[in-house]
């Protein structure tokens, strides 16, 4: 397997309630190793760019709303087969449905507040990175 990247967010709900050691324990111990992070209050205009994908779905308003609601932090995942490890550590998007010993069986609240984000394919993960970092700001 080759070493690639992935991109990850810690979302208000996980951050509210101090998770963000606890959430980044649980990736680097899944053998994901972060290479950029930051802590950042997003906009509405990055929330509704970010997820413009969804913006024709119901949700897409709330989604908004909550990723704005507080703090997130956003990182760059690096590791064998990064995206699919990082999509097996979170689990299923709704808790109900997540594999015990997941990050969103573990910390999620709902659906909705589900603890973190992160990239479905090579491909987003690439323009994910580059939505929040640069080049320089990634230091493997």
């Amino acid at each position: 397997m080759a070493v690639t990247r992935t991109f990850s967010i810690i979302k208000p709900d996980a951050t509210r309630r101090n998770l963000t050691g606890a959430v980044t324990k649980m990736l680097e111990e899944a053998g994901l190793r972060v290479v950029a992070s930051k802590r950042i209050r997003m906009t509405e205009d990055q929330a509704r760019g970010f997820y413009e994908v969804h913006k024709d779905r119901p949700f897409y308003g709330e989604l908004v709303d909550f990723m704005t609601s507080g703090p997130v932090v956003v990182q760059v995942l690096e590791g064998e087969d990064a995206v699919a490890r990082n999509r097996k550590i979170m689990g299923a998007t709704n808790p109900a449905d997540a594999e015990e010993g997941t990050i969103r069986k573990t910390y999620a609240e709902s659906i909705e507040a589900n603890s973190v984000h992160g990239s479905d394919s090579d491909e987003n993960a690439a323009t994910e990175i580059a939505f929040f970092f640069t080049e320089d700001e990634i230091v493997g």
